[in-house]
Formats: structure tokens, sequence, C-alpha cells
């Protein structure tokens, strides 16, 4: 596995966008409308910064309303997210996702509970 991305909560992702890309040099690599909430990627040389911005109820939205903004989970990307659920099954680590499902980009990606990975939400990413 190696590292794919961070994702962060935010109630203003064109705004924190235009910041990180000033700040860091991490342009825009894509931008999309998906489950409710506009997710912008930032390019860095090795991973994205993934922009969270909720337009409706759901998962983003809550969170914000729970913690405000900040880091909301790390993505690994893996080749074999099936193995990856299976291996994390394997060490007792309690599932969100019990089977890949779509997300950002197309990809398919599985969340592991952050009661089981140490308090950090964990997204396994299949490109």
């Amino acid at each position: 596995m190696e590292f794919d991305h961070l994702g962060v909560a935010t109630a203003d992702a064109t705004g924190l966008a235009a910041l990180f890309t000033e700040l860091f040099d991490a342009p825009v690599a894509h931008e999309e409308e998906f489950d409710g909430m506009t997710v912008l990627f930032l390019e860095l040389e090795d991973g994205y910064f993934e922009l969270l911005e909720p337009h409706e109820d759901g998962a983003i939205g809550r969170y914000l309303e729970n913690n405000g903004p900040g880091i909301h989970h790390v993505a690994l990307q893996t080749d074999d997210i099936e193995g990856a659920l299976e291996t994390a099954r394997g060490a007792g680590v309690e599932l969100i996702d019990h089977e890949p499902r779509p997300g950002a980009w197309g990809h398919d990606v599985a969340f592991l509970h952050p009661k089981s990975t140490g308090g950090v939400l964990v997204e396994f990413v299949s490109h």
C-alpha cells in the first residue's frame, strides 16, 4: 500500500483550495460533485489533499457539526481492495464498508472504523 490522499472536511472547499494552492503549490487536479458534496483534489508530489464540502445532510455535514473543519480521513491506495478488507477483518478491525463501493473520481473505496484504528478513519482506495 501507499499513501493516496488526506481527506479534509470544510465548509468552503473553493476557498481552502485557493489557500492550499498558494501555500503548497498544490493545483486542483480534479473536481466533482459527488454524494451530496463538492470534492476537490489538490495535487501534491506524492498524493493529494481531498477537500470535502457538504451540500446536503450526510457524513461530512455531521462531521463538521460535531468536530468542525479539519482532517477527516487518511486514504491508502491498494491494488487489492478485497484482500485489504480481508486482512483488516482478520486483524479484528471493525469495517464500515464490508465490500468496496464507488467513490470519488470513479475509484472503489472502503472505510475502516476509527474505533479499531487508533481514532483514525482509514480509507482503502483502488484506482
